[in-house]
């Protein structure tokens, strides 16, 4: 029997919505923090792509 990791949570406990429902301190929409615990390790990969998409927009 394989014990694999579930794709952790990109949290960083700071939690505030900005105008755009994007978490300041994770940068996942409010929706997929909500989604977050029943997401497939797909879905959650697809959201750290998303994360890294918004953090390097939030940069410039």
């Amino acid at each position: 029997m394989e014990s694999r990791r579930r794709v952790r949570s990109p949290c960083v406990s700071v939690c505030a919505l900005d105008e755009k429902d994007i978490c300041i301190g994770c940068h996942r929409t409010g929706d997929e923090i909500l989604r977050w615990t029943t997401m497939t390790d797909e879905e959650r990969k697809r959201v750290l792509e998303y994360v890294a998409e918004r953090e390097s927009g939030s940069l410039i």
